[in-house]
């Protein structure tokens, strides 16, 4: 079985209902995160998870309401009550390693690994084999270096994260009949913003890749005095979910 937590369902705006993006993805014996926006170590415990459960982080873009807290993710695998032992890979997209090495040239007396192995690399263009999942990326329409990810398991299914992104056939692509497909929706109808999607430039995608179920997330306020349902249907009619904090989902 495999079993999703969405950590986060917002943005770099402070709120009290939304955290900042985090989704954990994780079997029996494997465990995936995909950004770490501040707060996001808050995020996991409520969820019962640690920072010494990930075994792979994969980043979607370098904006910081999604990597803010990887300095404290990995300040905590070094320096927390029970230094983190497995290994643990890192991966982003072009560019990753730079930036990585910024935060180095900063931080490194104190996420330096002394009881693990930390691994930080960039996504090679195409598809890995992590373990026993199969990871496809494709570029997406916001920032240089920006992916979405498709990550396939050994039971058949399949998860699709957008990450910010714009309306882009890469999307469309990567999210051809996958079992769950979660797209950034930042901005509600009538206030789009370039680079990000609105609910129905979401259900436009949804719809074109015949993806089994989409769920929404990466809300902007303005997102939570509108009808975000509503506006989606009006062009997707499938199975949809409103993320929220803390939303678990199983495939």
């Amino acid at each position: 079985m495999v079993t999703l937590i969405l950590l986060g369902s917002g943005t770099g705006v402070p709120s009290l209902r939304r955290a900042s993006p985090g989704v954990a993805i994780f079997t029996r014996d494997l465990y995936l995160l995909i950004d770490s926006g501040p707060g996001l170590l808050r995020k996991m415990l409520e969820a019962g998870l640690t920072y010494e459960d990930p075994d792979l982080i994969l980043y979607t873009h370098l904006h910081p309401d999604h990597t803010a807290d990887l300095i404290p993710i990995l300040f905590a695998c070094k320096y927390g009550d029970l230094p983190r032992k497995k290994s643990l890979s890192v991966m982003g997209g072009p560019g990753f390693r730079d930036f990585f090495k910024g935060l180095e040239s900063l931080y490194e007396p104190w996420i330096r690994p002394q009881t693990y192995k930390l691994s930080i690399n960039e996504f090679p263009q195409g598809e890995i084999t992590f373990r026993n999942i199969k990871i496809i990326s494709k570029s997406m329409a916001h920032l240089p270096g920006s992916l979405g990810y498709r990550i396939e398991f050994e039971n058949g299914k399949s998860v699709v994260i957008s990450g910010d992104t714009d309306y882009c056939e890469n999307i469309v692509k990567l999210a051809m009949n996958t079992d769950l497909l979660i797209l950034e929706c930042s901005f509600p109808d009538g206030k789009k913003v370039e680079g990000h999607l609105t609910p129905s430039w979401a259900g436009r995608i949804a719809k074109e890749s015949n993806c089994k179920k989409l769920l929404l997330t990466h809300f902007y306020p303005p997102c939570d005095d509108e009808d975000i349902l509503s506006q989606c249907r009006k062009t997707y009619h499938g199975p949809l979910l409103i993320g929220e904090d803390l939303m678990k989902i199983e495939l």
